[in-house]
């Protein structure tokens, strides 16, 4: 019996340790996609910039309706910029970089893309589909300050290594295009209900 009460307990610990492990103060987002839901943690906590400009973008709307527009095997997803056709959106401006933060690129992290200018990222993020090490800061310079990581996937990895999978193409000069757009039909904050630990959609 004593065996028995123990492995419970430890089970019971094994299944808190997911809710457990997302800090209470960081909000949660649902991104829903032409391939399916994907939910994920902002790391409000960590990354406040980013995370702030990423929310803001979420609730003004901004994302429905604008696609994933390069995917790589073994690398990445990224999209947030572009709508079908690519064409790209009018954004807010840009923000700091967050890098140094002391977040990795490991695999199903959320970070922000930019251009080769270190403080540039607006609305377009990407989502590690493999640990990125090399995508870390570095060095203060341009080649190696690095992606600023503010969240991470918390259901729905396997929609986004799905995604990064899919036949792509070239479009103009864009590389790595889907042959088939994937769509972000919305975004969502949610909150976390404390008793059944379900997502909801915040009012």
């Amino acid at each position: 019996m004593i065996k028995k009460a123990v492995l419970a307990s430890l089970m019971v610990c094994l299944v808190a340790l997911p809710i457990m492990a997302k800090s209470k103060s960081n909000s949660v987002v649902k991104i829903q996609t032409s391939m399916g839901d994907v939910i994920v943690e902002i790391f409000e906590d960590k990354a406040p910039v980013s995370a702030k400009n990423f929310l803001d973008y979420v609730k003004q709307g901004f994302y429905k309706g604008t696609i994933f527009h390069r995917v790589i095997p073994d690398f990445m997803v990224q999209g947030g910029g572009f709508t079908p056709g690519i064409k790209q959106k009018q954004t807010m401006a840009p923000i700091v970089n967050e890098a140094k933060n002391g977040l990795k690129n490991l695999k199903g992290t959320l970070a922000m893309a930019r251009t080769n200018v270190i403080d540039s990222a607006t609305s377009q993020f990407f989502i590690n589909t493999q640990d990125n090490a090399f995508l870390d800061f570095r060095s203060a310079d341009a080649s190696g300050y690095g992606y600023a990581v503010f969240g991470k996937v918390l259901e729905g990895m396997d929609i986004v290594e799905a995604m990064s999978r899919v036949k792509t193409q070239t479009v103009d000069y864009y590389e790595n295009v889907p042959a088939e757009d994937i769509v972000i039909v919305s975004m969502d904050v949610l909150q976390k209900d404390p008793v059944v630990g379900r997502s909801k959609k915040s009012k």
